[in-house]
């Protein structure tokens, strides 16, 4: 069974498969594979006759598949998963997880270009096949189209600034490696550096791989394929994306809009199981810093939509 915690410490592993309230003979989703490690937990506690269909963009993942006839891996963006859940005969689930955050294998193998502590190419694709990279934005994107993307993906006070003078580095010599890119970004940063780095490289990492609008399809898609008393859990790791899940767990949808025919708020077809998030345990973050920043919310499916 694959657990490669070399590549990944899975986070709040114990609560994440709980919250499923596993079925041996269900069907459930992983929407993010990575090390495997809350994949093998799920199929631990499947029957035979149970079930795994595990998405995962990065090639670099398929390493860490176990030898397992009830997974099906499916080597795509989870915005995708209501298709190919179709392809494999499965029409809804019994449950699903969406680990959001970055594997700990991506921060960490500098090459991939997703951390400030190595000099690389200026890369942080998830998904090695789509063409647009770090460098891609860095060079081809307007100063507002940059301001825009640092202060809505990395919440950059100084945003507006730091776009005028990525701007003008690129003028003189193209932006091609992580080492570039910290000439620019350290005389402009205020107070902690690392966390001013961090929330540049975080907005450029979540506009590279489109993060919240894969997000965003498969928080509309869930009603279709989980069915009515099934568990849905999302593990979150910074605020704009758990904004997103808060919202449409509360709404049910993307938008405060009323019901066009009776002009009231819709019902949330999800209740939560918690009032508040879950956290990780003071023990589990020393041992873990990356669970720090997490949140799990889980919701039960109260009504379906046909897909």
């Amino acid at each position: 069974m694959s657990n490669n915690t070399s590549y990944h410490v899975p986070v709040m592993l114990q609560a994440c498969t709980d919250a499923l309230r596993i079925q041996p003979n269900g069907v459930y989703v992983d929407c993010t594979f990575g090390g495997g490690g809350h994949s093998s937990a799920i199929l631990a506690q499947l029957g035979p006759a149970g079930r795994l269909v595990a998405f995962d963009q990065d090639a670099d993942a398929a390493a860490n598949l176990p030898k397992d006839d009830r997974l099906i891996f499916v080597p795509h963006n989870f915005r995708h998963v209501q298709r190919f859940l179709r392809m494999h005969g499965i029409g809804q689930v019994d449950g699903l997880l969406a680990d959001l955050g970055v594997s700990s294998h991506q921060f960490d193998e500098g090459s991939r270009g997703f951390s400030y502590r190595f000099d690389a190419p200026l890369d942080m694709r998830m998904d090695q096949r789509a063409p647009t990279t770090a460098a891609t934005l860095l060079n081809s994107y307007t100063a507002q189209q940059l301001q825009h993307l640092l202060s809505a993906y990395g919440e950059v006070t100084n945003a507006r600034t730091l776009a005028q003078a990525l701007v003008e580095a690129r003028q003189s010599q193209p932006f091609a490696s992580i080492a570039q890119l910290l000439q620019v970004l350290a005389p402009l940063s205020k107070g902690n550096p690392h966390r001013y780095y961090a929330q540049v490289f975080q907005a450029l990492r979540i506009a590279v791989n489109a993060e919240l609008e894969a997000l965003e399809e498969l928080l509309t898609q869930l009603t279709s394929i989980v069915k009515p008393g099934g568990r849905i859990a999302f593990l979150t790791f910074h605020s704009l994306e758990d904004r997103l899940v808060k919202q449409f767990f509360k709404q049910g949808s993307l938008s405060n809009d009323a019901d066009p025919i009776y002009g009231h708020k819709r019902q949330s077809p999800f209740v939560a199981t918690h009032k508040k998030p879950i956290e990780a345990t003071p023990i589990e973050v020393k041992a873990n810093p990356r669970a720090s920043s997490a949140k799990l919310r889980v919701v039960e499916v109260i009504e379906a939509v046909a897909g």
